[in-house]
């Protein structure tokens, strides 16, 4: 009885280590600025600003150069009371967010229609950045959630209009770098 007692309490005891242990999670842009024992060149270049509701949110492209690979990101940072919040898109989830985003798009108007209590609908890349829509009764308000974890990481635009010409502009600017 009392091998059975220990067997179990070992087990438990190991599944709760086990419960414990967190999968660290590392960004596109944190993996590839992080490499050790060679040099890396940050590059930006700004592009025109984000409208928001109330303000705006700065955009840039950030070109990474490291022992002869380049990466490219989509830049948004938004300063609030907790801080600058900022989204780094890697160039090939950039595509995928546009392409996401015309679903979005055609999906709101449909949602719009309903005059729901409430319904949210969003895309979110590998590195947790959101883009998405709620709708209220008949109003629909779209967001980007620049950070994945934290407080005051989520932004207003003020148009979908306003969302799809940054990406755009982000896109042109990434593909002009890469000819």
């Amino acid at each position: 009885m009392k091998k059975v007692l220990l067997i179990l309490c070992l087990f438990a005891t190991g599944i709760m280590v086990e419960a414990q242990t967190v999968k660290e999670e590392v960004s596109k842009m944190d993996a590839f600025a992080s490499k050790t024992g060679v040099i890396i060149k940050f590059v930006d270049y700004s592009l025109p600003n984000l409208s928001l509701s109330y303000g705006i949110a700065e955009s840039k492209i950030r070109k990474l150069i490291s022992s002869g690979d380049t990466a490219y990101f989509y830049q948004i940072s938004n300063e609030s009371k907790y801080g600058t919040k900022t989204a780094s898109i890697a160039y090939e989830d950039l595509l995928e967010v546009i392409k996401a985003l015309e679903t979005l798009k055609d999906e709101s108007v449909n949602d719009a229609i309903l005059k729901p209590d409430y319904i949210e609908y969003k895309f979110v890349t590998d590195d947790g950045f959101q883009i998405g829509y709620y709708v209220s009764g008949s109003k629909t308000n779209w967001f980007l959630k620049l950070e994945k974890y934290g407080t005051g990481n989520t932004i207003f635009p003020k148009s979908v209009n306003s969302i799809e010409e940054a990406l755009s502009i982000a896109k042109a600017k990434i593909e002009t770098m890469l000819k």
